[in-house]
């Protein structure tokens, strides 16, 4: 079977991605989904706090998933359910399996990669100790409480302060369980300053920087879990140990993009973020593959997420109209505190209106001007009084100023402000 667009994954990327490519005139289109409903994580997302961008209005979740999933619906997108994409090749072939539908090759002229991100496991971890019960993914915990109906613990130590270890600490909290802490490695934390504040802050819920877990006690169910204060190379330091009685550790760790798939079809990955190097069309270098959301970068807001699938499913959609055009790209090259920028490259001759420019920072700064530039030409400059990890910045650039551009690089980074 053929379509003109296969969208691998049902979540909030990929219904977005799907709705933005029927919307430019694509009928022929198929999303995947290997869970047996759609909307993706959101769904045990219970809390509010979505949808301010997009619909400016205060969402939970699956509120904020069901007005796409609607969307699909109402437009009659095909879409398949329990269904688990094997493969992807760099010549547009998807391979999946179902117990409806046995194994499968589709053929496509455009394909739009929303497989969301996974957390990092224990296993990635260097701690020291037995595997007793009681110690989840903070994500896992989640779905344990929040679908599956589980009180996982009554007395818990959080380990990172990413934005799901900060909602869980919350979560715990109001079904009665005691959070004792939560202990990150960095000497920042991982997640918005609306949840440190909304989740730890208002809960009196400590949160210990620069540290991290140093033994876990227990060998049938966790007893205790000690932390210690870590130095500048985080390597713990003697005497700064803290032990705490408690039955489940959550562990908060950092996403990782789930990219099995990419690999397969040989698509570049990045380093840094993990997902694919793409273009400001959210083309991979394999041509006809896009790729946006969570598997593409971790985004810290979900609007955020489907802006930029109503991005990849317009470009696909354009690629299926219109094959072989011409491409010229130059890059986007971050130092002086950028982490790293999505894209990574911009294809000044099929330039819309503007780039949106996305990035992080690798430390939290304080009055620093963001600036972009092409050789010695000042582009852009805008001055920010907090910059954090935890909160993706972003840059709207003219479509007009880029394609004045004759070199092959643009730069950005930080600078003391004046």
């Amino acid at each position: 079977m053929n379509y003109d667009v296969v969208i691998v994954g049902g979540g909030p990327a990929g219904l977005a991605a799907a709705y933005s490519c029927k919307q430019e005139g694509i009928d022929s289109i198929l999303i995947i989904e290997r869970d047996d409903k759609l909307g993706g994580i959101l769904n045990q997302c219970i809390h509010n706090g979505f949808g301010l961008h997009t619909f400016k209005e205060e969402l939970t979740g699956p509120e904020y998933a069901q007005r796409f999933i609607d969307k699909v619906y109402e437009e009659k997108i095909e879409y398949k359910l329990n269904s688990t994409v094997i493969n992807i090749s760099n010549d547009l072939k998807v391979t999946y399996v179902s117990k409806n539908d046995g194994l499968n090759v589709i053929e496509a002229k455009a394909i739009i990669l929303c497989m969301g991100c996974r957390e990092r496991p224990r296993g990635a971890l260097n701690i020291p100790g037995y595997r007793p019960a009681g110690i989840y993914s903070a994500g896992t915990a989640q779905r344990l409480m929040n679908i599956d109906g589980y009180k996982i613990g009554k007395e818990v130590v959080i380990l990172g302060s990413g934005d799901i270890g900060l909602i869980m600490a919350r979560r715990m909290t109001l079904e009665g369980a005691h959070v004792n802490c939560v202990a990150e490695l960095m000497p920042y934390s991982g997640g918005l300053k609306r949840n440190i504040v909304q989740c730890l802050n208002d809960y009196d819920i400590p949160l210990y920087l620069s540290h991290t877990v140093v033994d876990i006690k227990g060998k049938d169910r966790v007893e205790a879990v000690t932390i210690a204060e870590v130095d500048k190379n985080r390597k713990p330091i003697p005497g700064t140990e803290i032990e705490y009685k408690c039955d489940t550790l959550l562990l908060s760790v950092g996403l990782l993009p789930e990219n099995e798939l990419s690999r397969m079809a040989n698509i570049e990955l990045s380093r840094v973020t993990g997902g694919p190097v793409v273009s400001d069309s959210l083309e991979t270098n394999i041509e006809g593959i896009y790729a946006c959301g969570n598997v593409l970068h971790v985004h810290d807001l979900v609007d955020y997420v489907s802006q930029e699938a109503g991005l990849a499913g317009k470009s696909a959609a354009k690629h299926v109209k219109a094959k072989n055009a011409s491409h010229k790209y130059i890059e986007v090259v971050p130092s002086n505190g950028i982490r790293y920028t999505v894209p990574q490259k911009i294809d000044v001759e099929n330039i819309g209106d503007n780039v949106i420019l996305r990035f992080r920072v690798d430390n939290i700064y304080t009055n620093r001007s963001i600036v972009l530039k092409y050789g010695d030409e000042e582009l852009s400059r805008r001055k920010k009084k907090v910059l954090a990890p935890g909160e993706m910045e972003q840059i709207i650039i003219d479509g007009q100023t880029l394609n004045n551009i004759k070199g092959d690089k643009l730069e950005i980074f930080t600078e003391e402000a004046n």
